[in-house]
């Protein structure tokens, strides 16, 4: 019995150490940090033990692990991108009242859950996004997409051709002058402003002051009641009425040959009209003048079979939001682009109509026409206020030729020997 004694305590004396934590998880995972956190050990993020790890993954996501350092950065689910409180609000007083799921189906996708849905892309490599990381979600009819010069196409299949970026295909546009410059995404909406809840924590003026030999720059009232960018964005993706049309037999016809990959599997998405064009105008919460876009007409369908049921485009919501298209140019349209252009406030005159919604079942007058629609961040600019800068005083007269003057000169100027 001595003997066998000895013999097992020989072999325990002689037994290998056991791994260190470290060695433990590679045993199984064969995941290796790399970037900023590569020097870190598992445990300083997935915690001790086995049994701690089980229970934190059970009552804590992923994001506040990463915050028990980066504590500053918590605003940032519970700003706009992560809560999407107005989105999730549109949807109630909008589709929502068709498919009470319809945002679980067709909206949730592209909704910041955790850090890792920025950071993470390539798993344990946790690194500042790339500006492809970003257009994962900025991109098509949203802000994004347009500042590298991407407009939203047709939804037909057969439009799904031309310049690639993030997944899908676009119209080529002029890109914004910042996007060729080098700058990215994070430069303006840096991580304290998002934080914060901002949108951006960097604004036009923060780097630009105004320089007053410019002549429009010369017009008190444009600095004072005009966003910059209401000026300098030289185009804006514009879409005008937007049809979600479900399938409520969850089959497809054939001939519906529209993109299939927006969408849940048993919806089509389509759009009335898209245009790249110069934004119209209204006002934003701060009071100023701002581009706007639909954001959306939203109509609704539900088909079973070869029959729609209830009512067929049913209109469900008419609302515009102002908004900053990241399409800046240095320059700016001439001063009739907004002086003497009524459409560009909703105030499209009968006779200059024409796309005709109404004829069309679709119960607005016309697409540039107040009536019906509304601004829910800001308000359309009204009839009166139109009339006041649209009047032909001294002071314009004065500008408008200086203007012209100037044109006249730079072509005189660049055609001489």
């Amino acid at each position: 019995m001595s003997l066998i004694v000895a013999f097992l305590a020989l072999l325990l004396l002689s037994a290998p150490p056991a791994p260190a934590a470290e060695e433990s998880c590679g045993l199984c995972h064969r995941e290796s940090s790399g970037g900023a956190h590569a020097l870190l050990a598992c445990a300083d993020c997935h915690g001790g033990g086995p049994e701690q790890r089980a229970a934190e993954l059970d009552s804590l996501g992923m994001a506040l692990r990463c915050q028990q350092c980066h504590e500053e950065t918590l605003g940032v689910l519970h700003g706009p991108m992560a809560t999407r409180q107005a989105e999730r609000a549109f949807v109630a007083r909008s589709w929502g009242r068709a498919d009470g799921d319809f945002y679980d189906k067709n909206c949730a996708s592209c909704h910041v859950r955790d850090c890792l849905d920025c950071h993470g892309f390539a798993g344990h490599a946790i690194a500042r996004p790339e500006k492809e990381d970003c257009h994962v979600c900025h991109r098509g009819y949203y802000v994004g997409a347009d500042y590298y010069g991407h407009a939203p196409r047709e939804d037909a299949e057969r439009y799904q051709r031309g310049s690639g970026f993030g997944g899908e295909h676009y119209l080529k546009m002029s890109p914004d002058v910042h996007a060729e410059a080098g700058m990215v995404c994070g430069d303006c909406h840096g991580m304290a402003g998002l934080a914060a809840g901002q949108r951006a924590d960097q604004g036009c003026r923060d780097c630009h002051e105004p320089d007053p030999t410019i002549i429009e720059h010369g017009i008190a009232a444009h600095l004072e009641k005009l966003e910059c960018y209401a000026c300098h964005s030289a185009w804006a993706a514009q879409e005008y009425g937007t049809f979600f049309i479900r399938f409520s037999d969850g089959v497809i016809p054939d001939y519906f040959r529209l993109r299939r990959d927006q969408t849940a599997p048993d919806y089509l998405r389509s759009a009335y009209l898209r245009l790249q064009d110069l934004p119209p105008l209204g006002l934003n919460e701060r009071g100023l003048v701002s581009p706007i876009r639909p954001q959306f007409l939203a109509y609704f369908s539900e088909i079973a079979g070869e029959t729609a049921k209830r009512e067929e485009n049913r209109r469900l919501a008419a609302e515009w939001k102002a908004f900053f298209p990241h399409t800046v140019q240095r320059g700016a349209p001439l001063c009739d682009a907004c002086h003497d252009r009524p459409a560009r406030f909703l105030l499209e005159k009968p006779e200059d109509r024409v796309y005709l919604p109404d004829q069309d079942g679709l119960g607005l007058v016309s697409f540039w026409n107040q009536a019906g629609q509304q601004v829910v961040n800001g308000a359309f600019v009204d009839e009166a206020r139109y009339q006041r800068l649209s009047r032909r005083d001294a002071t314009y007269v004065k500008a408008y030729l200086e203007k012209w003057k100037q044109l006249v000169e730079s072509v005189e100027n660049s055609s001489s020997p």
